[in-house]
C-alpha cells in the first residue's frame, strides 16, 4: 500500500513540474512576501517589537488568502479533469484503491504546497530579521507560521478533492472552487462581523462567537499562530479574540479538518464513475 501511494505521489509531483506548478506558486509566494515584508516595517519602533516579528504578523494575512487559493488552484482539476480528459478510467484499473490514488495524489500537493510555502516566506523572514533583526520568540513564530501554512492548504486540497470528484467538469470544478474560497476565507468572517455588530457585546459575543470562528480553518489558522505569540498578537491587533479561547481550540480545529475533509473527498471519489 505504501509503495503504491508514494508512486503515485512521484507521478503527481512530475506532473507538477512539468507544468511549472511548483515554480509558479514558489515565485507568487516569495513576491508577495517579500512586498508585504517591507511594506509593513513602518511599526516596528512604535510596537517595540523586531521585524521579524511584524513580518510574521503581516505573512500571516497573507497565508491565510495565498495557501487556500494555491491548494485549491491545485487540486480542482484532480478528477474532474482526469475524467475529461479520458484518463480516469487508466488511473483506476492500476493496481491501487481509489483512497490510496487520492493519499498519493494528496502527499504530491501538499508536498509541492510546503515547499513553496517553506521557500517563499522563508525566505521573506530572513530578508526581514537581516534588515531589522529577530529574537527567538520571532523566529519560532516564523517556522509555526510555515507549517501551519502549509496544513491550512492540506485542508483546501482535500476540499479542493471533494468538489473535483463532484463537479461535472473542471470549468464547474472551478467554479465551485472559487466559491468555497470565496466563502472560507471573506464571506464567513463578513457574516460573523455583521453578527457581532447586531449583538453588541452580548452572549453571542461573550461565548459562541469565538467557538464559530475557530470552526473555520482559515481563522483557526490565525488564531492560532497569533495566540501562540505575544509578538505576532501585538502586531496584529487580534490578542483579544486569541484571548478567548483555550489553547488547543484552534490546533485541534486545524489538524482535524484535513481528516474530516479527506473522508469527504474519498466518499465523493468512490461516486465517480470513469
Amino acid at each position: 500500500m505504501i509503495r503504491r501511494v508514494f508512486a503515485i505521489a512521484g507521478a503527481e509531483m512530475l506532473i507538477l513540474r512539468r507544468n511549472w506548478w511548483l515554480v509558479m506558486a514558489t515565485g507568487i509566494m516569495v513576491a508577495f512576501a517579500l512586498a508585504l515584508t517591507f511594506a509593513g516595517s513602518s511599526p516596528t519602533g512604535t510596537l517595540g517589537v523586531d521585524m521579524l516579528t511584524v513580518s510574521v504578523s503581516s505573512m500571516t494575512t497573507l497565508a491565510v488568502y495565498l495557501a487556500p487559493l494555491l491548494a485549491l488552484m491545485m487540486a480542482f482539476d484532480t478528477i474532474a479533469g482526469e475524467r475529461d480528459r479520458g484518463t480516469l478510467g487508466l488511473l483506476l484499473t492500476y493496481p491501487a484503491g481509489r483512497g490510496e490514488i487520492l493519499m498519493g495524489k494528496f502527499l504530491a500537493h501538499v508536498g509541492a504546497l510546503g515547499i513553496a510555502t517553506g521557500i517563499g516566506l522563508g525566505s521573506a523572514g530572513v530578508v526581514a530579521a537581516l534588515a531589522g533583526g529577530a529574537g527567538a520568540d520571532s523566529v519560532i513564530a516564523l517556522i509555526r507560521l510555515i507549517v501551519t501554512a502549509t496544513l491550512l492548504g492540506a485542508v483546501f486540497v482535500v476540499l479542493g478533492y471533494a468538489l473535483s470528484a463532484l463537479a461535472k467538469s473542471p470549468a464547474a470544478a472551478a467554479g465551485l472552487a472559487a466559491g468555497l474560497w470565496l466563502v472560507f476565507v471573506v464571506l464567513f468572517d463578513l457574516g460573523l462581523l455583521g453578527a457581532v455588530v447586531m449583538d453588541g457585546g452580548g452572549v453571542f459575543t461573550q461565548k459562541i462567537f469565538p467557538w464559530i470562528m475557530v470552526a473555520n480553518p482559515a481563522d483557526a489558522f490565525r488564531v492560532w499562530n497569533i495566540a501562540a505569540s505575544d509578538g505576532v498578537a501585538m502586531a496584529s491587533g487580534m490578542g483579544g479574540a486569541a484571548q478567548m479561547l483555550p489553547v488547543w481550540a484552534a490546533p485541534v480545529s486545524l489538524l482535524l479538518w484535513p481528516v474530516l475533509g479527506f473522508g469527504l473527498a474519498r466518499a465523493a471519489f468512490k461516486r465517480v464513475e470513469p
